[in-house]
């Protein structure tokens, strides 16, 4: 002490400087801990699929707007990161890695059945969750312990429609037209032996190439064959196309399908061609939840339309809910947002009361189960034809 000056020492100066420091990454650490909590989206924005992509994304942001307006999860706001992948497994192995190196999500929603497989060993490596929401391959329940389904898996709703058609509608000889890749390949195969199972037989088993664009060779061989019902297992975009030119060559058999066409857009592209188009859905209707109701108001009001593929944009919709419900289960128990926390809380959690779409209940081998509502095109609009518990 010399007068009124202070003097410092270089080692008191280095631990001041070291205390302030550990206040500062303290309060970085907090602010952190109060921050929004980060999940990643990999949805079609943009290529074949982005009409249905589309919708989904929206679907999924009100569920987010939902969640946040009423207080988030435990005061913290929920982000939701969104990247494109075109329906392209290519690019969805981009977007996940992108959500798991650079933005750090513990959890990623992602659909469409060959993304979800080619995003699953990614996510399993980085310890990242990935929900499948709209996937329908069996394949999906088998892609290591990061990849989980909160939508019911084409071995729910494809057998339903496999022996509905045998027993309810006395339908015997069946042709099989499907997709040349994971979304037609595994779900033809399950259609093929259910049918077969409950009395049936397969005349026709045809394949098309995803890039096509005319499928006369296999639709002609359809038609040799003389099926009294058809099953189409495509995508929601080409679909449409592939029962116009059934039409075009006389094939005016019942069509099945899965919930991919249960959507408006097939008989506002098809029109007459539609009538006896059997689709299934996985998730309630207008008629069976008021919530639905208001929902399905929500896009005429907000958007001018209802949705592209209903049932899927609810799934999308609700997976946020899953999303928050683990977070707050996290930060009730003070656990860090890993992971392979979130992975542990998911499975213990296991069921969840979901807004639009019911009861899920996570099962032990990674599926879900759900009524299937049978939905059939008559006199220009979708009518229920039955319902499968």
């Amino acid at each position: 002490m010399n007068g009124n000056h202070l003097s410092i020492s270089r080692r008191d100066l280095m631990a001041g400087t070291a205390a302030v420091a550990t206040l500062a990454f303290a309060g970085s650490a907090a602010r952190a801990q109060e921050g929004p909590l980060s999940f990643g989206l990999a949805l079609p924005l943009s290529g074949s699929q982005a009409l249905y992509g589309q919708d989904q994304v929206k679907g999924a942001e009100w569920g987010v707007a939902e969640i946040n307006a009423a207080g988030g999860v435990n005061g913290r706001m929920l982000e939701m990161i969104i990247l494109d992948t075109q329906a392209d497994p290519q690019i969805g192995i981009q977007a996940a890695n992108r959500l798991i190196s650079v933005e750090k999500v513990p959890v990623m929603v992602s659909a469409f059945s060959a993304v979800v497989k080619a995003i699953a060993p990614v996510a399993e490596d980085g310890r990242t969750v990935q929900l499948s929401v709209g996937a329908n391959s069996p394949d999906v329940a088998r892609l290591g312990d990061y990849t989980y389904t909160t939508f019911p898996l084409s071995t729910v709703d494809i057998t339903a429609v496999a022996n509905y058609a045998v027993t309810e509608l006395g339908k015997s000889r069946a042709a099989v037209v499907f997709i040349n890749n994971e979304t037609g390949v595994v779900a033809a195969e399950l259609y093929r032996d259910v049918f077969t199972s409950a009395g049936g037989e397969v005349v026709a088993y045809e394949a098309y190439d995803p890039k096509a664009t005319d499928w006369t060779g296999p639709l002609l061989k359809v038609r040799a064959a003389e099926p009294d019902v058809i099953h189409l297992q495509g995508l929601v975009a080409d679909s449409p196309q592939v029962i116009a030119q059934m039409r075009q060559l006389g094939l005016n058999q019942p069509i099945t399908s899965y919930s991919g066409l249960y959507n408006p857009q097939l008989i506002a592209q098809l029109g007459a061609a539609a009538e006896g188009v059997i689709a299934t859905s996985l998730a309630p209707g207008v008629d069976d939840d008021p919530n639905v109701m208001a929902y399905v108001e929500r896009w005429k009001s907000e958007v001018g339309r209802e949705p592209n593929g209903l049932p899927y944009t609810q799934y999308l919709h609700d997976a946020p809910y899953v999303v928050a419900a683990v977070f707050k289960s996290l930060l009730d128990k003070d656990l860090p947002l890993t992971g392979e926390n979130f992975r542990t809380e998911l499975v213990a959690i296991r069921t969840f009361e979901q807004p639009l779409t019911g009861r899920l209940t996570i099962n032990d081998d990674h599926t879900v189960d759900k009524p299937v509502y049978l939905m059939e095109v008559k006199g220009g609009k979708w009518t229920r034809l039955a319902v499968i518990e």
